[in-house]
C-alpha cells in the first residue's frame, strides 16, 4: 500500500513536529501516571479510572503512529514559488462577484486545512479551482449550494506572508 503524500507549509510541519513531541513525552507520562494510580486502587476489573486511562493511552499511541506516518510522507511547500499563479502555500484575496464581498484564504494541503483560520485544502472545491489561476482571473466553483464566482484580487507566497 502506497502512503499518501502529506503536503505542508513550514508552519504546518513545525506544528505536527511539536504535537508529536508533546504526545511522545508529556502526554505519555501523564497517562502512565494515571494508569499506575488506578492500579494502586486495587481491583482493575471494575475500575473506570483504569479503563479511561487505558483508552486514552490507546488514543495517544494511535495519534503518535499517525503523526509519524504523516511526517515520513511530508513534502514541504517551496516558499519561493512565483506569485504570478496560485500554488500551494499561496494566500489569495478573492472577491465574491455575486455578493461583492472579499475573502482571503491560504491554500494548504489537506492535513493542514483549517477553515476557521481561512486555511483551505488544495483538494477543496475553492482551493482546487484557484490552483494555477492568476491575479485578475475569474474562478467559478460548483458547490452543493450552487455556483460561486470569484475574481482573484491578490496572490502572496508563504514567504511573503511571514514578513
Amino acid at each position: 500500500m502506497v502512503d499518501k503524500e502529506v503536503i505542508l507549509t513550514l508552519e504546518g510541519l513545525k506544528k505536527l513536529e511539536d504535537e508529536l513531541e508533546l504526545f511522545k513525552t508529556q502526554r505519555r507520562r501523564e497517562v502512565a501516571g494515571r494508569i499506575k494510580q488506578a492500579i494502586e486502587f486495587g481491583d482493575i476489573s471494575e475500575n473506570s479510572e483504569y479503563e479511561d486511562a487505558k483508552n486514552e493511552q490507546a488514543f495517544i499511541e494511535g495519534r503518535i503512529i499517525t503523526l509519524e506516518k504523516m511526517l515520513r510522507n511530508a513534502r514541504v511547500i517551496d516558499d519561493n514559488e512565483s506569485t504570478d499563479t496560485v500554488t500551494l502555500g499561496s494566500t489569495i484575496l478573492l472577491k465574491d462577484i455575486d455578493y461583492d464581498e472579499e475573502e482571503e484564504y491560504t491554500i494548504v494541503g489537506s492535513a493542514e486545512a483549517d477553515p476557521a483560520t481561512n486555511k483551505i485544502s488544495n483538494e477543496s472545491p475553492v482551493g482546487k479551482a484557484c490552483l494555477g489561476m492568476q491575479k485578475g482571473d475569474t474562478v467559478e466553483v460548483n458547490v452543493p449550494a450552487g455556483l460561486l464566482r470569484y475574481t482573484i484580487l491578490d496572490i502572496r507566497t508563504a514567504a511573503a506572508n511571514r514578513r
